[in-house]
């Protein structure tokens, strides 16, 4: 089973590899963020389950550091706050709990990354739909078919599998290359 499993993430990262859409989309994304941070604006982000943890992980790279010191940058995933999280799922429904709090954080100019391996996260759809109301550029991180997000995504970077946990990784080296990017460009060595 390992080494049917290694096989697997191989060749998804080989796909990707050989895919210039797919590649330029991650540069394209990549860029936007370079762009937000030199206008002042934030990048925010949002998934479920281990799409969650991604994000957060993305964020904590972005504002702390990624791979030597620099300025912090300002980066959120939207779920850490349990007591919010938790109260507006209660008080509202768990399809609002991203878009209230774009709604309140968001602003033109920002962007927003939503991670959803399905791509049909009801309240990833609709915290991308609210982004774009205002104004904030859109970027989904999702498998293979883009689901329901990818009309809500100005830039969408499909992993192409079906496979939950090998997009999962995908997506966290996805998020990797755009964090190194994003340091490299405003704060070269």
């Amino acid at each position: 089973m390992i080494i049917t499993r290694l096989q697997e993430s191989i060749k998804i990262k080989q796909a990707i590899l050989e895919s210039e859409e797919i590649r330029d989309a991650i540069q394209t994304a990549a860029n936007v963020c370079v762009d937000a941070y030199k206008n002042n604006n934030k990048v925010l982000l949002c998934g479920n389950g281990g799409s969650a943890a991604d994000a957060q992980h993305i964020a904590a790279e972005l504002s702390g550091k990624f791979y030597y010191d620099r300025p912090p940058l300002d980066a959120e995933a939207l779920h850490v706050n349990t007591s919010y999280m938790t109260a507006v799922a209660n008080d509202y429904s768990y399809e609002e709990v991203y878009s209230r709090m774009v709604r309140a954080r968001g602003h033109e100019g920002d962007v927003i990354i939503g991670i959803s391996t399905s791509g049909n996260s009801p309240n990833i759809v609709k915290a991308l739909k609210t982004a774009k109301d205002k104004g904030m550029i859109t970027i989904g991180f999702s498998g293979k078919v883009g689901g329901r997000m990818a009309d809500h995504c100005d830039i969408l970077i499909p992993v192409p599998s079906e496979d939950t946990p090998r997009i999962q990784e995908v997506h966290i080296f996805i998020g990797h290359l755009i964090c190194e990017i994003v340091e490299k460009e405003l704060y070269p060595e």
